[in-house]
């Protein structure tokens, strides 16, 4: 496994169109001096036709089960390479790629980063003509931001259909769900204080102690259109959320949020994941998440082909891989598989998905309206 060092990035409201203007100078850097470091020279896409890529998925989107597999993994052992961008955690995705080159002879090599810095590294690479990745891993808006740049393949198969359809999506696959819940710090939290309700964490007591996460937009328009269906109002809704975040510390990153949690920085995190709470819990970190506050919102994360990869068969066997082999690699990583077999430990809580048609009908709306609500907190940074 190769990995290379991240790029640096910032969210400011959507980042997918900001991703096309901005770092234009890495463009140009890119086309000239090859600067993914994992493409060995710089290639122009196909236009007006499919890729060579795509007439690969084309063939082997149609096949299923053995026959599927007999066919991809002499095509992705001779290709020998697969080229992966991702946002998983670094401990989780070194487990993944050693699952995988464990079982086939191919190399992967690795560029992982936050989701924002992985989509601008995408779509960079693809207005310069640069085939830097074959297949991308990272968060549903992200890929709903990539989709919409026309830079996806059309995937389908068996282990697909298995997928809930809210992680069938154009372009993209879902491979796990990122459970966001409320979390504290058992030091600063007694049991009897911990949140029991979302309308808890506009309590006037965690007033400069709770932290929101600067990009969790999704999260927001959620839990907001839940609340409506429950029959509060526009403007409960919105005093409910200014609750929240006044004296906020809002954190970039989920990992950063956890840690800085952990260290008593503040008392309770709003929506983190509850797979990092869980990790750093399981390490004797003084943190919970449990009992659940419910509803627990689900975001997506997915895997998507690239209709440049110079690896398409290595990149297609991957996410079948993924959806079938490497759910349960991701089970003992103590994620949520997006394709659930034999007993659902979640089965008894309810679970609400983000509303995939409000963001991608209105997202640009929500971003702007989760900077207002958090721009009467104070961002902080990780140590």
């Amino acid at each position: 496994m190769n990995t290379a060092p991240p790029l640096s990035g910032r969210r400011s409201g959507r980042p997918a169109k900001r991703a096309v203007a901005a770092g234009s100078a890495l463009v140009l850097l890119l086309a000239g001096c090859g600067g993914s470091p994992t493409a060995t020279a710089p290639q122009a896409t196909t236009a007006g036709g499919p890729t060579a890529a795509e007439k690969l998925y084309a063939e082997v989107n149609g096949m299923t089960g053995q026959q599927r597999r007999d066919k991809l993994v002499p095509l992705a052992e001779k290709e020998g390479t697969l080229d992966l961008y991702t946002s998983m955690t670094s401990d989780v995705v070194d487990v993944v790629i050693k699952a995988f080159e464990d079982q086939y002879n191919v190399t992967v090599n690795l560029y992982r980063a936050g989701s924002e810095t992985v989509l601008q590294r995408v779509v960079q690479e693809q207005k310069a003509h640069y085939q830097g990745n074959d297949v991308v891993e990272t968060n549903a808006t992200e890929l709903f931001d990539l989709n919409n740049e026309g830079v996806l393949a059309t995937y389908d198969g068996e282990r697909r259909q298995m997928v809930p359809d809210a992680g069938r999506q154009q372009g993209w696959t879902a491979t796990r769900f990122n459970l966001f819940a409320p979390s504290w710090n058992t030091k600063l939290v007694t049991p009897d204080q911990a949140p029991k309700t979302w309308e808890d964490l506009a309590d006037p007591k965690w007033d400069g102690k709770l932290s929101m996460e600067l990009s969790d937009s999704d999260w927001y328009l959620t839990l907001y259109g839940y609340w409506k269906k429950q029959g509060k109002s526009d403007d409960e809704i919105n005093k409910l959320f200014e609750g929240m975040a006044k004296g906020a510390k809002v954190v970039k990153g989920h990992t950063v949020q956890g840690q800085l949690l952990s260290a008593g920085q503040f008392s309770v995190a709003a929506s983190n994941y509850s797979y990092i709470v869980q990790q750093a819990k399981t390490k004797g970190a003084p943190v919970d998440y449990l009992p659940y506050v419910q509803p627990v919102i689900a975001r997506p994360n997915g895997i998507g082909l690239m209709k440049t990869a110079k690896h398409p068969a290595a990149a297609m066997l991957f996410t079948d891989w993924l959806l079938q082999e490497g759910q349960a690699v991701l089970v003992k990583q103590g994620l949520t598989p997006a394709i659930v077999e034999g007993d659902d430990p979640l089965k008894d809580v309810e679970i609400i998905p983000i509303d995939v048609q409000e963001l991608t009908q209105h997202g640009d709306e929500w971003n702007k309206r989760y900077d207002q609500v958090i721009s009467n907190g104070e961002q902080v940074e990780g140590n």
